[in-house]
């Protein structure tokens, strides 16, 4: 029923959209720069026509966050979500340091493989800060840059030199723990019955695969994602950013904070939405990437 390197818990997906994108997921060998070995790489396609969107998940996440929003997109043009270097169900090489530059390097080969053609790029969150990295260094793969409640104007968090054995270990047990997650889940909503079963089992997937703790670990302790606050102006692509009004996560400070920034930018607040629009406002998400597409 689905492919055979995803996680038997599969099965206790329950939502329509999951099910489909569980059955939809695809997983290729990458060449990069980064190993002589490929990386096994997990992504999903659907649709045809138009410039192809690119959607890229947040921290400790998976491309199964776009299950609602992937086939109102795909409906009308070529959609794309791929998982990160280190995170989802994307191998993790730990022989590779975890780190911005590797990550953004894998995605330009995942492009250059796959897509070929300048896309729209859409982050979420961490993703959002993916993005940025991203349309800086590879201006010539971006036309249009789409960013959902994004990360990238903060400094590096300070938790990383805290990262030391067995504290890094009792993090990431902290982070998989059941209850935590679904603490999480909830704050991510406005309206907390997104915060289903369903969610929890499409956010807990990717804990079964190999390393994915040790490559937690590796991340933070090479500092994440910082703040591209002095850099941001540098983009020159349309951008659209998308804000649920309700974000408690990252709140809502950094939204007019990149539409000032940003030279040709458009905000757009979601209502009713916290910090995850294209889960919790899916059409309205999808509507207003359209629009930019067009």
């Amino acid at each position: 029923m689905f492919p055979s390197w995803l996680p038997s818990n599969a099965s206790s997906l329950t939502e329509s959209t999951s099910i489909a994108l569980a059955k939809q997921i695809q997983q290729d060998s990458i060449s990069t720069p980064l190993s002589k070995d490929s990386i096994a790489t997990t992504y999903t396609n659907l649709g045809q026509g138009g410039t192809p969107i690119l959607l890229i998940h947040g921290f400790d996440s998976s491309l199964f966050e776009f299950r609602r929003l992937l086939p109102l997109l795909a409906k009308q043009q070529s959609t794309w979500a791929v998982d990160l270097l280190g995170f989802g169900f994307t191998q993790r090489n730990l022989d590779i340091p975890l780190n911005p530059q590797n990550i953004k390097i894998h995605l330009y080969h995942f492009w250059q493989t796959f897509i070929k053609q300048p896309v729209i790029l859409v982050g979420a969150s961490m993703g959002g800060a993916a993005a940025i990295d991203f349309t800086l260094t590879y201006p010539e793969a971006v036309k249009k840059l789409v960013l959902i409640d994004s990360a990238g104007l903060a400094k590096q968090p300070a938790m990383g030199k805290f990262m030391f054995s067995p504290l890094d270990y009792f993090a990431t047990e902290f982070l998989r723990n059941p209850k935590i997650r679904q603490s999480i889940s909830r704050a991510a909503y406005f309206d907390k019955n997104f915060a289903s079963l369903d969610a929890q089992a499409c956010a807990a997937l990717h804990l079964k695969c190999a390393n994915w703790n040790k490559s937690l670990i590796a991340f933070t302790k090479n500092g994440g994602y910082g703040s591209f606050a002095t850099r941001i102006s540098q983009i020159q692509q349309p951008t659209l950013i998308l804000w649920g009004k309700q974000d408690k996560i990252l709140g809502t400070k950094d939204a007019a904070k990149f539409a000032q920034a940003i030279p040709d930018s458009q905000l757009i607040w979601i209502d009713n939405c916290g910090h995850v629009p294209h889960l919790e406002q899916p059409q309205i998400t999808a509507e207003e990437i359209l629009k930019l597409a067009r």
